[in-house]
C-alpha cells in the first residue's frame, strides 16, 4: 500500500511539472525554421525584429508584419501577398524553449488544423 501511495505521489508531481518557456529570448534575431508537411521537410531562414520578419525560402524572400499577442504567441501576415492564400494571417504559438531553439505550433487564423516545427536561433 505504501508503494502505491509513493508511486501515485510521484506521478502526480511529474504531471504537474510545467516547463518554463523563455519566449522573449526569441522575439528578435536570425533564425532557421524546420517544418515537416506530409512527410516533406521544409527549411527557411528569417530575421525578425519586434514587428517585422523577413524570410527566405527556396530563393524567395517575403516580408511579414509581426503582432505579438502575448510573450509566446504572435500573428504574422504577409505584407505583399501575391494570392489569396498569402493574404491569410498565420497564428504562431511557441510551445517549448531551450537555450537556442523552440518548438512551435502554427495555423491560419481561424483554422483548427495545426502544424508543428522547430526554430533554431543563429549566432
Amino acid at each position: 500500500m505504501k508503494f502505491i501511495f509513493i508511486l501515485f505521489s510521484a506521478l502526480l508531481m511529474v504531471s504537474c511539472y510545467n516547463q518554463e518557456r523563455n519566449c522573449t529570448d526569441f522575439k528578435t534575431g536570425k533564425f532557421t525554421s524546420e517544418t515537416e508537411i506530409e512527410g516533406k521537410k521544409y527549411t527557411s531562414t528569417f530575421e525578425r525584429n519586434d514587428s517585422i520578419q523577413i524570410e527566405s525560402y527556396e530563393g524567395k524572400i517575403d516580408t511579414f508584419k509581426v503582432r505579438w499577442t502575448n510573450d509566446c504567441e504572435y500573428i504574422i501576415q504577409n505584407t505583399n501577398p501575391k494570392n489569396r492564400e498569402e493574404k491569410k494571417p498565420v497564428q504562431m504559438k511557441i510551445l517549448t524553449t531551450n537555450s537556442d531553439s523552440y518548438t512551435f505550433e502554427y495555423s491560419f487564423v481561424g483554422d483548427s488544423k495545426k502544424q508543428r516545427g522547430t526554430v533554431t536561433k543563429q549566432n
